[in-house]
């Protein structure tokens, strides 16, 4: 599950898209029309003839697509099989991806397939191993076609010559805070609009034992140290990533008016409303907290609404847990900012050994099959179907109806469980209000200068100030700004 850029605006019909498509396991069926289903064209074209030097083999390195475990991950490559008659090994790193693929593109190892956000795809273009796909695009009546993929969308994709180097491998939500709406319930609180309306409702959860154990052992917020406080940063009008302003290249986290915004967390951290720990927390040790009743809210995906409500209940139907996506908090100008996801796309390396096969695939995974394996799984271990019925296993109620793709552009194929608890309302919130952000290739340099003065600063070790002043010398040094 990642920095992003171009600004981008969805539309009414973008939002009917998404809200068809998606769920953390998104889709149902294709449409019923007359005409030949491309997809099993597409199959059939990859399957093997009989001999097995005729079948093709595909070689890839993925993030999150596959498996849950290392042996679902060998079903998921045989399900592959099975449905396209392509041979497939889908490298899966278990740590960094960028520090597995990085030195194995250097080495001058070839993939067929590599599944990357944008920011990756930058740094890969930037070394000249991408292969542009817009010829492959126009020529294939699946990819090329608006229902499968909006037309606007493919402007995410296109890098500094104009080309498009990516195909989506799934619809990217946004971020937002989330909180315990059955806590706002049960303490009779308002839904929060500023700034000092969130520390209002933050300080509550942490003094008014909204658990109901008498004991106070609850916290208002956690993070996972700077990732996704947009939320907050929003209070103040200022956008994550860069943003360029008359030809000059600015950070605003590392500006002036991000200070106020260090401070709000400096209070929250003092008064023992913040989670002591965020600033070290991963996103899993955050989730964690948020599920067994430890922090009232967190800043997070929007697909997560849906799967923190799902684990709860999965766990106990009766369950009383209610998570919600809220809207980040107003800026001055009474607008809010929120981030959507950057593009997560199949590239096809230029020393691909079969880049035709490789977009076989890539068909495959755009149309029904494909969906229903990105998100529901493996037929028999996830979900099964009978007279045209699907019904989860546990399994893949466990898995949340996500194998890469919870999330899709495709309108042929909705979802047949739908979607899960309070996804809905959570993506009507994205496709109005977000957008991406500008990182690029040295993105990595920028944090590491963030990281280390905005968390001392939030933690009231340096005055906010002080914090954006390092910021800035030390950004400008390494000509990381203007």
């Amino acid at each position: 599950m990642g920095n992003n850029k171009t600004k981008l605006g969805l539309t009414a019909v973008m939002a009917a898209m998404m809200l068809a498509t998606a769920a953390c396991g998104s889709q149902s069926e294709q449409d019923s029309g007359a005409s030949p289903d491309p997809a099993a064209s597409t199959a059939a074209s990859a399957a093997p003839s009989g001999s097995p030097q005729s079948q093709k083999h595909l070689r890839m390195m993925v993030g999150v697509i596959g498996g849950k475990t290392p042996e679902e991950h060998v079903l998921f490559e045989k399900e592959v099989e099975r449905l396209t008659g392509i041979k497939v090994t889908m490298e899966k790193p278990s740590g960094n991806m960028n520090d597995k693929l990085l030195p194995a593109i250097s080495a001058g190892e070839k993939y067929d397939l590599i599944q990357v956000d944008k920011p990756l795809m930058e740094i890969l273009y930037d070394q000249g191993v991408l292969m542009p796909l817009d010829d492959k695009i126009k020529a294939s009546s699946i990819i090329s076609d608006p229902a499968v993929f909006p037309a606007q969308e493919w402007d995410q994709v296109r890098l500094k010559d104009g080309k498009v180097y990516g195909i989506f491998t799934k619809f990217q939500g946004g971020t937002m805070p989330v909180v315990r709406q059955d806590w706002m319930e049960k303490l009779q609180l308002q839904e929060p609009k500023t700034l000092d309306d969130y520390y209002n409702v933050l300080k509550a959860f942490k003094e008014k034992d909204p658990d109901g154990n008498g004991k106070a052992d609850t916290y208002g917020l956690s993070t996972a140290g700077l990732y996704e406080i947009q939320g907050f940063m929003s209070g103040a009008g200022v956008k994550a990533g860069y943003v360029v302003k008359d030809g000059t290249r600015t950070i605003p986290y590392a500006s002036e008016a991000a200070i106020p915004v260090y401070e709000w967390f400096a209070k929250l951290y003092k008064e023992g409303i913040l989670d002591p720990n965020f600033a070290t927390n991963d996103s899993g040790k955050m989730r964690d907290l948020f599920l067994t009743d430890r922090v009232g809210m967190v800043t997070y995906w929007d697909a997560w609404v849906g799967m923190f409500n799902n684990t709860r209940l999965q766990k106990d139907p009766a369950t009383t847990f209610k998570a919600k996506g809220l809207l980040p908090a107003q800026g001055p100008d009474g607008k809010v900012i929120m981030r959507r996801g950057d593009p997560n796309v199949w590239i096809i390396p230029v020393n691909s050994p079969d880049p035709a096969t490789a977009m076989k695939f890539i068909e495959f995974w755009s149309t029904e099959k494909g969906n229903i394996l990105g998100t529901l799984g493996i037929e028999g271990e996830d979900y099964t179907v009978k007279d045209g019925k699907y019904e989860l296993t546990q399994t893949g109620k466990d898995h949340g109806q996500d194998h890469g793709s919870p999330f899709i552009y495709n309108t042929k194929w909705q979802n047949p469980f739908g979607l899960l608890p309070g996804v809905k309302e959570a993506q009507e919130l994205v496709l109005k209000h977000a957008t991406l952000e500008t990182t690029g290739s040295s993105w990595k340099e920028v944090e590491k200068i963030l990281n280390n003065y905005a968390l001392q600063a939030m933690q009231g070790k340096i005055p906010a100030a002080d914090a954006v002043k390092k910021m800035n010398d030390e950004l400008k040094a390494a000509k990381l700004i203007d």
